[in-house]
C-alpha cells in the first residue's frame, strides 16, 4: 500500500451513491414521482456537435509549481498537456483564488481541482479539504483520482457516502483525515451526529453543483458551506449557471474567477431516435437486434425498477450478451465490480436504473437505450448524456409503446 493512506478505501468499496437513506443515488425526496408526458417527437434528433476549436494550452503539467510527488504521479498517469479547464483552472487554484468552472462532463474537471487542493494540503499541514459530489459513483471516481494523484504524499482521507456502514466511516474520521470526499446527505449525517467537524476546513470543492441542486440537496449543501472556516478557498464546478447556482456561489464565494470552457449541451453530441413496439416479445426482439449491431460496442440499457433491471440483465446473459446490472439494491462491492468490468469492456451491456444516469463517467459508451421511458425529460437528458462523452458522437434509442 503506498504511503498515500486513504484509510477509508477498503470500506469505501462497499457502496456507492448519493442518497442519505442509502438508496439508489437520488435526491432528498422519497417515493415515486409522477412522470411527465414526453412527446416522442422530442426524442428524435440528429447530433449537432460543436465544431472543435483549436486550443493551445499555456502550460504543460510539468510547468505547474507543484510538489515533485504530484508531478511524478501526474506523469505516471500520462498527464502531459492539460485540457482547457485544467490549463486555466490549476494556476488560479495554486494562486489561492476562488474558482467557478463551467464545463461539460468528461473534460478533466477532477484534476483541475485535485492538483491545487493536494498541493496545498501537502505544504500546509493545518489545511483540510472537503469535496462534495451529488452521487456515490462520482464521489468514488473523485476519490480514485485524488488517490492516484497524491500517491506517496502521506495524506489521509475519508469517503462518506450513503448506503455503507457507519462503523468504518467513524473509524476513519477518528483518524482526523486531511481530505473528506462525500455526498451531501451522508456528510450531513456525520455533521448532525457530531462525528465530523468542519470549522477548520479551509478548502471546499462542489462538483456538479447544478446536479446537486436538481437532486434536492440545496439545504444540505447550504448548511455544509456555513459550517466551514470563514477564510477558505472554494471551487464550484457546474455544467450550467442557472439562478440557483449563481445564488449559491454569490453567497459563499469570495471574488471568484470564472473559467468557462463549455461547448454546447451534452445532448448535442448524441443522435437520438425512437423504436416503436407493440408487445413484450416484440420489444425484447427489437432490443436483441439493436445489441447485435456491430456499431453498438458499449451500451447502457435503462429500465425502470431494480426487479425489471435484474430480469432484463438475466435475459440478455441467456441470449449470449456480455451483460451486467447496476442499481441501488446492489451492494457497493457488486456495483464497483459491475462498473470496473464495464469500463474494462469485460462486459459491454450494462442494464441500469436511473441511479447510473447521474454517476457513471465512462468515455467510450457508444449507445444509450431507454428500454423504459424515463419519468421526466430531465431524466432523459441525464440518461443520454452517458453517451457522446469527451467530444465524441453517441447514440440514444428510446422504446415507445405504439
Amino acid at each position: 500500500m503506498p504511503s498515500y493512506k486513504y484509510s477509508v478505501y477498503s470500506s469505501a468499496k462497499r457502496n456507492v451513491g448519493g442518497r442519505r437513506s442509502g438508496g439508489g443515488g437520488g435526491g432528498r425526496s422519497g417515493g415515486k414521482r409522477r412522470g411527465d408526458y414526453i412527446d416522442p417527437s422530442r426524442l428524435i434528433r440528429v447530433a449537432t456537435p460543436s465544431q472543435a476549436v483549436d486550443y493551445t494550452p499555456n502550460h504543460k503539467f510539468e510547468d505547474f509549481a507543484v510538489d515533485e510527488v504530484l508531478k511524478n504521479n501526474l506523469a505516471a498517469k500520462g498527464y502531459t498537456v492539460p485540457s482547457p479547464i485544467q490549463d486555466q483552472t490549476i494556476p488560479l487554484g495554486l494562486a489561492g483564488r476562488d474558482v467557478i468552472g463551467i464545463a461539460n462532463t468528461g473534460t478533466g474537471k477532477t484534476a483541475s481541482f485535485a492538483v491545487p487542493v493536494m498541493q496545498r494540503l501537502i505544504h500546509e499541514p493545518k489545511s483540510r479539504a472537503l469535496i462534495v459530489a451529488p452521487t456515490r459513483e462520482l464521489a468514488q471516481q473523485i476519490e480514485e483520482e485524488c488517490r492516484s494523484i497524491a500517491k506517496g504524499s502521506g495524506l489521509t482521507g475519508a469517503i462518506l457516502i450513503g448506503g455503507s456502514g457507519m462503523g468504518p466511516q467513524l473509524r476513519d474520521l477518528r483518524n482526523n483525515p486531511r481530505i473528506v470526499i462525500g455526498t451531501p446527505g451522508r456528510i450531513k449525517d456525520h455533521l448532525d451526529r457530531g462525528t465530523l467537524k468542519l470549522h477548520d476546513v479551509n478548502m471546499v470543492v462542489l462538483d456538479e453543483v447544478d446536479r446537486m441542486l436538481d437532486m434536492g440537496f440545496v439545504a444540505d449543501v447550504t448548511e455544509l458551506l456555513r459550517e466551514l472556516a470563514p477564510e477558505r478557498q472554494s471551487f464550484f464546478f457546474s455544467a450550467t449557471m442557472d439562478p440557483r447556482v449563481q445564488g449559491l456561489i454569490r453567497t459563499f464565494a469570495t471574488d471568484p474567477e470564472t473559467v468557462s470552457v463549455k461547448t454546447g449541451e451534452s445532448s448535442d453530441h448524441v443522435n437520438q431516435d425512437v423504436v416503436y413496439y407493440g408487445g413484450t416479445s416484440e420489444k425484447m426482439a427489437k432490443l436483441h437486434d439493436i445489441l447485435l449491431d456491430p456499431a453498438v460496442s458499449k451500451v447502457i440499457v435503462f429500465d425502470e425498477t431494480q426487479r425489471s433491471v435484474e430480469r432484463l440483465g438475466q435475459e440478455l446473459v441467456i441470449r449470449g450478451f456480455k451483460a451486467d446490472t447496476i442499481h441501488g439494491g446492489k451492494s457497493q462491492g457488486q456495483r464497483i465490480r459491475a462498473l470496473d468490468n464495464f469500463k474494462a469492456s469485460k462486459t459491454t451491456v450494462l442494464v441500469a436504473t436511473d441511479v447510473a444516469a447521474r454517476g457513471i463517467d465512462v468515455s467510450d459508451i457508444t449507445h444509450v437505450v431507454n428500454f423504459s421511458m424515463p419519468q421526466t425529460y430531465q431524466d432523459y437528458t441525464h440518461r443520454i448524456g452517458r453517451a457522446g462523452r469527451a467530444g465524441k458522437v453517441g447514440h440514444a434509442i428510446t422504446f415507445v409503446n405504439k
